[in-house]
């Protein structure tokens, strides 16, 4: 799709790390020493985690590891995570956007637990939604769609007339393995194929129309 664009929704289904909140200096750190603690290339983890669950992740890293361990280890990082806020600001845009969202069917689906997200989504200054799909919610981490599904069926909406926000090549299949439409946020969303990318949430202007349907101007 062309850097402008109009798309027609009834619902948004909002990712949070690298969408709405910039938390990659603590992802960085977190995962950075836990490659340096299993003897792995940093580099090659920073391809794999964003976007997952932690034990998603690992079971891809450490593919010989029983299941167990890497739930527990999962539990650990994900305390170490919510007390380290440092660095944790909004992605440009993003206030702005909530604030356009209030009223609209949106929801957030995050692969962070409650504590995660709720922790994040306040140091960066920004609103829960009143809706919210977690890592508690669902079986099975994105890239399968489950989280997707469960927060359109929450909002009533059918996931054809659902837009999903999303960075990661995970968060982006999970979005079309839903069958919703994809708008890319950021520097890592265009190399999965979204519908539609943008820079930051500056670039999407949000105008209802009637009939519960509403406009996005992207670009």
């Amino acid at each position: 799709m062309t850097a402008t664009a109009v798309l027609t929704a009834r619902a948004f289904l909002l990712d949070m790390d690298g969408t709405l909140v910039n938390s990659d200096a603590v992802v960085e750190r977190i995962w950075r020493r836990w490659a340096d603690r299993h003897g792995l290339d940093g580099d090659e983890v920073m391809k794999v985690v964003h976007g997952r669950q932690g034990h998603a992740s690992m079971a891809l890293l450490l593919p010989d590891r029983p299941a167990e361990q890497n739930i527990a280890e999962n539990a650990r990082m994900l305390a170490e995570e919510t007390s380290d806020m440092d660095g944790v600001v909004p992605v440009p845009g993003a206030p702005e956007f909530l604030a356009a969202l209030r009223g609209l069917p949106h929801a957030l689906v995050t692969s962070a637990d409650v504590g995660l997200s709720t922790a994040r989504m306040a140091a960066a200054g920004l609103p829960l939604p009143d809706v919210r799909v977690t890592a508690e919610s669902v079986g099975a981490s994105k890239p399968d769609p489950e989280g997707f599904l469960k927060g359109a069926a929450e909002l009533g909406i059918a996931p054809a007339d659902c837009l999903v926000f999303e960075d990661s090549g995970a968060g982006i299949a999970a979005g079309r393995a839903a069958g919703m439409r994809v708008i890319g946020v950021g520097p890592r969303a265009a190399a999965h194929g979204p519908d539609a990318v943008v820079r930051d949430l500056t670039r999407l202007r949000v105008e209802p129309v009637g009939d519960g349907a509403v406009r996005l101007h992207v670009g």
